[in-house]
Parts: structure tokens; C-alpha cells; sequence
């Protein structure tokens, strides 16, 4: 019976101790997927965090402990723009019941550069065809030298760069926290109404006339000709900002990325960005962001044709073509990128 009842004690210990065991791998692996995207709001501590490529200074470092005077003055804008989005981010959370952890797979727009230890999320539609240029400079190892030099097809190529979704879980958490992380955003609606005129306005971009304008015109366009339902390359504002609003795009799966929301394509609120470049100020931010990464003297970015940007005046126009219920349901699918980014409510918005 004695001999029984110590068998039975040490079966309970060894119960207890592999219960343990298990308990705390569990907790581990927990711990080790939320902190790859626990958005840390303040950071002042690279000094001694991140080690130092060749004996120098990073991009991440410069940013936070800047040596610079110059640099000083624009790290406390960017302070501001890093608050605004924490701030958004907290509000949102604390609203929504909704809750998500990311995959690798959401983080294919996030293009990073090993060298000069940058991740850079693209936003279609905010430059992203001459920064990805600019990438491909960066990581071309002396390939390239001018970005302007690379043919603009070139730069959407996939396999020209590398994105933070073929890395390892455990490189992707190691580059997230140890790389300066950037996105450019636009003030939403002019984004939108770009992506409009880019490609359903134009005819070399018929691939999108037969992907998305054939499929809008027959839904939403009564007594299309049958040219129109063939080629779909007449699509109007009030039709695509219908197909925008309407929840049946909703489930036939993500909006196209020229459309789709900042929020969703670069995940700020899950993603820690170091710095928020503008469109509004475009030179000036990516510029700040290759002086920081040390190759400000080599690469410069390039500048744009401002004569065929759209403007505030021209989304206005577009938006006197839509009803008012198009305006409140577009200004809800945008809002958290007007809340996150500082964007005022458009004066020309009618809402219900």
C-alpha cells in the first residue's frame, strides 16, 4: 500500500512538472508572435539596442538619438506624426471588437533593404514607383546609380526587390525591430481619385478596363452597350465609387491595392513606422529619410511632374458628380486614414 501510494505521488509530480513544461513553452511561443508586432509608440533606446552595421550609426538611431542639428528639428515633427497614429490606433482598438494578428502574408508591401537597414511599406498611388527605383538603388549594390535611370515597369517588378514576407519568422521579427520602418501617405480622397483617372481614365491601361471596368459597368450601369460590357473602359466616378461602397465588393475579397486603405495595406496600428512621410511634402520627407540612412549625398530623390498630380480642386470636381450618400460611405471606408495621417474632412464632403 506505502509503495502504491509513492507511485502515485511521483506519478503527480512528473504530471505536474510536464503540465509546467508545456504551460511555459505555450507562453513562449504567445510572447513570441505578439512581440514581432507589438507597436512600441516611444522609442529612445538604440543606442544601446541595435548593433551598430561597420562600426556606424543606423538610419534607426540617427532618427531617435539624432547627432545632427538638422536632423533634431525634423525628429520632433515626425514625433507629432508617430503620436497622431498611436493616438488613432488606441481610439480604434478601444471601438472595434475586432482583432487580428498578422501573418507574413500581410506584409507584402514591404519592400526592405538589408545595407542601410530600412523597411519601406509602398502605398500605390503616394510615389511608390519612383521610391521603389530609389530601393532598387539602394540594394542594386552599384547597379544603378541614377533612380530616374530605371524604366518604370521595371521598378513593379517583384523579383527587383525583396519584401519582409520571404523572410523567416524569426528574421521578420528581427528586422521589425531593429530596421527604421517608413510609409508616404496621401490625403485620401485626391489618392483615390487618382487611382481613378490612372487607371480607368486612361487606354494604354486595358488590363484593368477587362479586370475591373467590365465588372462595374455590368453591375451598375443600366442599358450598357455591349462594347462598354466587353471592354469596360468607360467607367464613370459615380460607378466606381458605387462598386467601392457596395458589400458585395467587400466579399469578393480585399479592394485592389490603387484602392485599397493605408490601414490595410501597410497595418499601422500593428506596425511600429519610425517615420511618416507626406505626399504634400514629398522631397522634403524622402529626402530627410536617405540622409538618415547616410546616402544623402549619392541619392537624391526625384522629383515630379506636379502639372499632372491630382489636386484638391480636381477630387472636388469628381465628388460633385456622386451623391451625398457616396460621400458619407466613401468617408467611412477612408476615415481611419483621415484620422491617422491628420487629413481634415474635405470641405466639398456633403455628409447625411
Amino acid at each position: 500500500m506505502k509503495q502504491t501510494l509513492l507511485e502515485l505521488m511521483r506519478m503527480s509530480r512528473i504530471c505536474r512538472m510536464v503540465l509546467a513544461t508545456c504551460l511555459g513553452s505555450f507562453i513562449l511561443v504567445i510572447f513570441y508572435f505578439q512581440s514581432m508586432f507589438q507597436p512600441v509608440m516611444r522609442r529612445n533606446q538604440f543606442a544601446a539596442d541595435v548593433c551598430c552595421r561597420k562600426g556606424s550609426r543606423n538610419a534607426l538611431q540617427e532618427l531617435y538619438n539624432p547627432t545632427q542639428s538638422e536632423f533634431s528639428s525634423a525628429s520632433v515633427l515626425h514625433q507629432g506624426r508617430r503620436d497622431q497614429v498611436a493616438e488613432s490606433c488606441r481610439a480604434h482598438s478601444a471601438s472595434s471588437r475586432k482583432r487580428r494578428v498578422l501573418t507574413p502574408g500581410d506584409l507584402k508591401h514591404l519592400v526592405v533593404d538589408e545595407e542601410h537597414e530600412l523597411i519601406y511599406c509602398y502605398v500605390p498611388k503616394v510615389a511608390c514607383t519612383n521610391w521603389k527605383r530609389v530601393m532598387m538603388v539602394l540594394t542594386g549594390h552599384g547597379k544603378y546609380r541614377d533612380p530616374m535611370e530605371i524604366p518604370s515597369n521595371e521598378a513593379h517588378v517583384p523579383s527587383n526587390l525583396k519584401y519582409l514576407n520571404q523572410y523567416s519568422i524569426a528574421e521578420i521579427n528581427h528586422r521589425l525591430k531593429s530596421y527604421l520602418k517608413f510609409l508616404f501617405v496621401r490625403e485620401p480622397f485626391e489618392r483615390l481619385v487618382s487611382a481613378y483617372r490612372n487607371k480607368f481614365t486612361l487606354k494604354y491601361n486595358s488590363s484593368f478596363h477587362r479586370r475591373f471596368g467590365t465588372k462595374i459597368v455590368r453591375r451598375y450601369r443600366k442599358n450598357a452597350t455591349q462594347e462598354a460590357l466587353l471592354n469596360g473602359a468607360d467607367v464613370k466616378f459615380r460607378e466606381f465609387a458605387e462598386y467601392l461602397v457596395d458589400p458585395a465588393t467587400q466579399r469578393d475579397g480585399p479592394l485592389n491595392e490603387h484602392w485599397q486603405t493605408v490601414y490595410q495595406l501597410c497595418h499601422p496600428c500593428h506596425i511600429h513606422y519610425d517615420l511618416v512621410g507626406k505626399y504634400e511634402t514629398l522631397e522634403e520627407d524622402s529626402n530627410y529619410v536617405l540622409r538618415l540612412a547616410g546616402v544623402g549625398e549619392s541619392v537624391r530623390f526625384p522629383t515630379y511632374a506636379k502639372s499632372t498630380r491630382t489636386t484638391d480642386s480636381m477630387t472636388a470636381q469628381f465628388f460633385s458628380n456622386i451623391s451625398s450618400q457616396q460621400h458619407s460611405q466613401l468617408f467611412q471606408l477612408y476615415k481611419l486614414d483621415f484620422l491617422m495621417f491628420n487629413y481634415s474632412t474635405p470641405s466639398y464632403l456633403r455628409l447625411d
